[in-house]
């Protein structure tokens, strides 16, 4: 049985993926620069997330207005370990040990914010357990578009093809990324 929360994601000792899907215009400009250029808005939040399946689901398979193209990014580990641990959830449970306006004060404060959200199957369908996705502002968003990132994979034809066969009834899940639990010891 799946952690109710666990990351999960494609990596190697040195980077993590994960995924965003822009307007074409964004996307262009990022795999060519092999960073985000001047369209992408600095001053948003952006969210990241490790799982593929989520991404789908988020974006559509590619098809929804302003995710027409979808980015498999490649995350320094250390920086993404180094969000995680920042991260403030963005609903309050109690668990953190703070009150609820030392919450709501971290939340507006904070530069990374973490979500977890249902995973997602091959239909979009709701699983059991949640999958992580985070919200980058202000230095944090800096980070990312300046410092941290390894390198920026335009995956729009393969999902696109993905999702056709999908469509057509086959099994692709042996197409996917390979995703594996990622070995964190301060999850948010």
């Amino acid at each position: 049985m799946e952690p109710f929360h666990q990351i999960r994601g494609v990596f190697t000792h040195n980077w993590i993926q994960v995924y965003q899907a822009y307007s074409p215009v964004i996307a262009q400009e990022a795999v060519e620069r092999g960073q985000f250029g001047p369209h992408f808005k600095m001053d948003r939040m952006t969210w990241i997330k490790p799982s593929f399946l989520w991404m789908m689901y988020r974006c559509g398979w590619a098809q929804k207005e302003g995710q027409e193209r979808v980015l498999a990014i490649r995350l320094r580990r250390d920086a993404f370990d180094q969000l995680v641990r920042q991260a403030v959830p963005s609903s309050y449970s109690g668990q953190s040990g703070w009150t609820y306006e030392e919450w709501k004060e971290r939340v507006q404060t904070s530069q990374v914010r973490c979500q977890w959200d249902p995973e997602r199957d091959l239909n979009g369908n709701p699983l059991p357990y949640r999958s992580l996705q985070l919200g980058l502002r202000r230095e944090a968003v800096y980070g990312y578009v300046h410092d941290w990132t390894v390198s920026i994979e335009d995956l729009t034809d393969y999902v696109r093809e993905l999702d056709l066969r999908r469509q057509k009834g086959e099994n692709i899940a042996s197409l996917l990324p390979q995703e594996r639990p990622y070995p964190l010891e301060c999850l948010p």
